[in-house]
């Protein structure tokens, strides 16, 4: 069981079209019945909308989730954490499906510098992508995320990988480039599965 999640921050439309372009490419996917597989492409629609990090609110969502290293105080505005941990409807919304389903990996689709980072064992999907995108696989995102997706499917052994597609490219590239990278990682979850 996957899960995959595009438009946690709204300013980050790379994601979200990659999650679209999945969509559009599972009905003739020869995997499609191979695995169960959930696609959020917005989670953040509000976001979106008016083109911020943060939801409605100001909050960003990527900041908000019940960890043991939430904490109040945010580095800078950008990273506003909430009130308090799991303020936010929509990661209210994305923890109960977490526990109810309880998915054995996580992609988070973001868009920054290029690099897939790993928060527990995302073999052999992140070493597929790895390979047909040239990213390199980065244990740590570079600076502390307390309150991340990453860091609660750590605290839950959820393997969660952070998918940081190159800011600003093009729709269409990603489209024909990280579509067919991410396809071809759930494949070869699917095969390992065949094969034990």
């Amino acid at each position: 069981e996957v899960l995959i999640i595009g438009g946690v921050h709204g300013d980050e439309p790379e994601g979200i079209a990659a999650a679209w372009g999945l969509i559009d490419k599972l009905s003739t996917w020869p995997f499609v019945n191979d695995l169960c597989l959930t696609i959020i492409p917005q989670l953040n629609p509000d976001g979106l909308l008016a083109k911020t990090r943060g939801n409605a609110n100001g909050v960003d969502l990527n900041r908000n989730l019940p960890t043991k290293d939430w904490s109040p105080i945010a580095a800078n505005q950008r990273y506003a954490p909430g009130p308090f941990a799991n303020s936010e409807s929509e990661n209210k919304a994305l923890v109960d499906f977490l526990n109810l389903n309880r998915p054995n990996y996580i992609i988070s689709l973001h868009s920054w510098n290029p690099m897939l980072n790993t928060n527990g064992n995302c073999n052999p999907i992140v070493e597929v992508i790895a390979a047909e995108t040239g990213y390199a696989i980065e244990p740590t995102i570079g600076y502390p995320t307390p309150g991340s997706l990453g860091t609660w499917g750590t605290e839950n052994d959820i393997p969660v990988l952070t998918y940081e597609i190159e800011r600003d490219l093009a729709i269409k590239r990603i489209i024909q480039e990280h579509v067919p990278a991410i396809l071809k990682g759930l494949e070869s979850l699917v095969k390992r599965k065949a094969k034990s």
